[in-house]
Formats: C-alpha cells, sequence, structure tokens
C-alpha cells in the first residue's frame, strides 16, 4: 500500500487498541494489541508520518532508531539483588530499567498523556546480541523485565533487505504476533502531500513530467544509484531557503541530494529552465489579468515541457494565494473560538444580569471593565502556555504552530489596543473587540475575492493559450487534488471550475466505456 493509506491504517489501528470499555479497561488485551511493522524503502517517509500521527492523534510519541543501541543500553545494566527464596537468601540478577522503556515514561510525565506511540526504526538491522531482546520486545512488549505502561502501542519500520546488506528476516513465530504493512512509492500520494506542506513547485512540476524519477535506485559497477522521496523534498526545501537568500542551486548541490548522476543532472537543468520561465512568463502579471504581450505566441511554438512548467508556475502562484485564504480562515475561526471563551466568562457577562435582576452589586462599571481587561490577559497568557507545551511535546505540525502563534500575535495586539483605551464599561470593551474582528473578517472576505479573481484570469489564460488541449487536463486535475485549492474552492463560487471539471469526468467516464467495450469485443 502506499504512505497515505498505511498512515490512515495506523491511525485506526491506534483508535482501535485505545478504546476502552464502561469498566475503563482497554478492549484489546495488550497481547492483541500487535506491534505494527512497515516494511518499505528508504526515504519513502516512514519515520515523517509517525509525528503526524501523533499530532493528529493527540498521543505521545517516543521515537528510537535501534541500530545505534546495544544490548546493555535496550535492556539495561545488570546488578545483584538480595531476595528471599525458601527460606533461603540468595544473590539474584535484576537489571536497571532500560533507557527505552525509561523514556517512555519521562515522556509521560513530561506531557501529562499517558497513552502514546513508541517508534522504532531500522528494526530489523540490529546487532546479533540485540536481536533476542527485539523479539522479546515485539513479543511481549517487554526489555527484560521492564514493560511497557499500558495505552503505549509499538511501531516498528525497517528496510527490505535488497536496500540494507543488514538485514535480518524475522521467523515465524514472530511474524505472527506481529502486523505487517508493505509499502511502496506512490507518487500520487507524495504529490497531494507535496501540494498541502507546500514544497517547492519546481520539484512538483517536474516529477509531473517525469515521475519515473520520483523513486528509483540502481545498483551499477560504480556503487548505488537513488533518488528517494526523502531526497526530493528535503532539496525542495533547501530550494525554498536558498531563494530567500537571493541564491540559486546548482548541479553540484542537487546531486548532495539526488545521488543518481543522471536524474540529478536532468533535474538541475529543468531547475534553470523553471527560473527562466518565471522571468519570461511574468506569471504574477497573468494572475491579474495583464498578459505580456506576445506571450500566446511564445506560448504556440514551445515545446511540450515549457508549456506544462508554464501551467505549473500558474498553479504555483494560485496556491500561494490559496493557501493565504486558507491560513488566514483557520487562523480567524481560532481567534473566534478563542473570543467566544472570553465572552462567556463572568467579567463579560455580569452587566446583562444586574439588568435582568434589577441590582447593583457587582461593582462600579469601571472596576469591572479593568476586571475584564485583566481576565483577557491572564486568557492569552493561559493560551500561549498551552499551545508552546504542545509545541514543546510535538503536538503540534508546522502549520498548526504558525497559526497559534498568529493568533497569540494578534490577541495580544488587540489587548494593547484596548489598554490604551479608556473604557466604561465590559460591553464597550467587547464592542470594540467585535470591531477588531470584523476588520480581520473584512479582510478576509477581500483576500477571498482577489484570489477568485486570480483564478478567474488563470482560466482566461488558460482557454486563450491552450483552449481544450492536455494542459488544461492538467490545470484542472491539480486544482482537484490540490489541498489549498480543494480548501479555497470549498468557499469560492467559480463555474468554469465546476464546468471543466463535468467534462472531464465525463471523459474519463467515456474513455472506461469505451475501453470495456474494446474488451468485451476481443473477448467475444
Amino acid at each position: 500500500m502506499n504512505i497515505k493509506r498505511a498512515k490512515q491504517e495506523i491511525k485506526d489501528t491506534i483508535r482501535a487498541y485505545l478504546m476502552k470499555d464502561e469498566y475503563g479497561d482497554y478492549e484489546l488485551s495488550s497481547i492483541q494489541q500487535r506491534p505494527i511493522l512497515l516494511i518499505g524503502p528508504p526515504g519513502v517517509g516512514k519515520t515523517q508520518i509517525m509525528e503526524q500521527i501523533s499530532q493528529e492523534c493527540q498521543v505521545g510519541l517516543v521515537a528510537y532508531t535501534i541500530t545505534h543501541h546495544t544490548r546493555q543500553s535496550a535492556i539495561g545494566l545488570p546488578f545483584i539483588e538480595r531476595r528471599q527464596f525458601g527460606g533461603k537468601e540468595y544473590a539474584a540478577t535484576e537489571y536497571t530499567m532500560s533507557e527505552i522503556v525509561a523514556s517512555v515514561y519521562n515522556k509521560i510525565e513530561q506531557t501529562g498523556i499517558s497513552e502514546g506511540i513508541l517508534f522504532i526504526d531500522e528494526i530489523n538491522c540490529v546487532s546479533e546480541t540485540l536481536a533476542p531482546a527485539m523479539l522479546q520486545f515485539l513479543q511481549g512488549k517487554a526489555f527484560g523485565n521492564h514493560k511497557l505502561p499500558k495505552g503505549w502501542i509499538i511501531v516498528a519500520a525497517g528496510n527490505p533487505p535488497e536496500y540494507n546488506k543488514s538485514v535480518r528476516e524475522f521467523d515465524i513465530v514472530t511474524l505472527d504476533r506481529i502486523r505487517r504493512i508493505d509499502i511502496e512509492p506512490d507518487f500520487g500520494a507524495w504529490k497531494e502531500y507535496a501540494a498541502q506542506t507546500g514544497i517547492h513547485p519546481a520539484v512538483r512540476s517536474y516529477l509531473n513530467v517525469r515521475q519515473q524519477n520520483f523513486c528509483r535506485l540502481e545498483t551499477m559497477v560504480d556503487g548505488k544509484m537513488f533518488a528517494t522521496p526523502r531526497g526530493w523534498e528535503d532539496l525542495a526545501r533547501l530550494i525554498e531557503v536558498y531563494e530567500r537568500l537571493g541564491q540559486r542551486v546548482d548541479r553540484e548541490i542537487v546531486s548532495e541530494y539526488i545521488q543518481f548522476p543522471k536524474i540529478a543532472r536532468d533535474f538541475a537543468s529543468y531547475l534553470e529552465l523553471y527560473h527562466k520561465y518565471q522571468d519570461d512568463y511574468q506569471v504574477e502579471r497573468i494572475l491579474e489579468g495583464k498578459i505580456p504581450e506576445g506571450l500566446y505566441d511564445k506560448l504556440e511554438k514551445a515545446a511540450f515541457d515549457e508549456r506544462i512548467s508554464v501551467v505549473g508556475l500558474l498553479l504555483s502562484g494560485l496556491n500561494r494565494s490559496f493557501g493565504q485564504v486558507c491560513q488566514l480562515r483557520d487562523r480567524l475561526s481560532l481567534q473566534q473560538k478563542k473570543l467566544r471563551e472570553l465572552k462567556e466568562t463572568e467579567a463579560f457577562g455580569v452587566r446583562e444580569r444586574e439588568k435582568a435582576c434589577g441590582q447593583e452589586e457587582y461593582g462600579e462599571p469601571k472596576a469591572l471593565a479593568a476586571a475584564a481587561l485583566s481576565l483577557f490577559a491572564h486568557m492569552l497568557e493561559d493560551f500561549r502556555g498551552q499551545w508552546e507545551k504542545k509545541q514543546e511535546n510535538g503536538l503540534l505540525s508546522r502549520m498548526e504552530l504558525k497559526i497559534h502563534q498568529e493568533v497569540s500575535t494578534c490577541l495580544e495586539q488587540e489587548l494593547l489596543d484596548l489598554q490604551k483605551k479608556a473604557f466604561d464599561t465590559p460591553q464597550e470593551i467587547w464592542q470594540r473587540m467585535q470591531q477588531l474582528f470584523g476588520e480581520e473578517s473584512d479582510r478576509y472576505e477581500n483576500l477571498l475575492e482577489s484570489s477568485g479573481q486570480k483564478l478567474e484570469n488563470a482560466f482566461d489564460f488558460m482557454e486563450a493559450a491552450f483552449v481544450n488541449g492536455q494542459e488544461m487536463v492538467l490545470f484542472v486535475t491539480e486544482l482537484n487534488t490540490g489541498f489549498y485549492s480543494l480548501g479555497f474552492l470549498q468557499e469560492y463560487e467559480c463555474d468554469r471550475y465546476y464546468e471543466y471539471n463535468k467534462k472531464l469526468l465525463f471523459s474519463q467516464e467515456e474513455q472506461e466505456i469505451l475501453k470495456l467495450m474494446k474488451e468485451q469485443k476481443y473477448s467475444d
């Protein structure tokens, strides 16, 4: 299965393993909670999805690469303990707690989260002395005499033998006690992830055309040559940072990440052309509806790769706008939630209760206004403390962290604005807060509208440049699969998007029908 399906499988497993009955006991016993073993090529994303799963399921995560450990660090060190057996005293060997098991207990103490995942990477590459202990660990969830705490699930990962000479085969007894998931590279799943996380568009557009270079490993006379999803992602991040520094990634740097010389040369050449197309086609002007003179003629004479690259640049520009819309929407949603929590507190509701009861026993209005501001300040401090603790414990994704930081900053600026003014009642404070939030909401609506206009301009350009060619099919397909484009199109009504989407769906169904008819003809 692909990495996306494997991730969902693990999330579903966690929910099943952690389900409890009416008495608070786990529905599946510890023995029935089989460890999960992920087997797949290096760089496919096995390790990376564990952080995502921990964040999405809000459970703890302790990760180890087991090849870095010796038998002593995994099991613990021996010591002599005096024990009584049958009325006689004996010297018995005990072991200190395993470093790995101790790390799980430390994680529980640090986070306050009692359930989680223990992830062991490269589990089938352990040393000969450690192998028996690892088999015991998989079968009994224990290192020596020290068991994992209840509620902790084992997920392990390893590479097939063709990728690593140190791989050890598990025996049938062990395999019969685990859940094995074999993972294959899948460009479609990676492409969806790449769009969501903002992988550099040059890498995405290149791999759209050269999908065969997404994950390759070959053994030649000079050694192994490989290109992996991890290599592409790390290279994409470097390109992004270099661009911010005003630098360009050259062929030598590409080959440090993509250790397959032919692919590295090909991508380095493509990257140079990509930057050239950025300058030549001025995509931002196209999205503003200002088509440079002679552009359509230039595209008509361009090679297919160049035309596809222009479509990629267009989609990249749109996704930047779509991403800003989606991120502002998520920020406003969290900000609104915190403001509602504040509104429900006593400090902001006492004056209404006074009017309803005909009483004046809650204090002077100005004192109540000061108390309301003080409560706002305490709420902000608690909110920051909560997400900072989540960040420290790895329970926030990069995007979630950014949203929480922005909400904190925005609310702190609001508090400063409120503290500079004199308010007579908490209700005046609330009215000002509503006004400030309304201004942010107006900014969102303006951003939504301007991004929608960019999409309309993009369709104008695509229709004039490519009519109903394969480029338009690619353009609409990418809108259908993009994380931010789908989020944006839930908010913005674009008639042409739905029109082309309907045509594309009809065309695909037509092709399937013709294929079935052809197969039926030959079978008859």
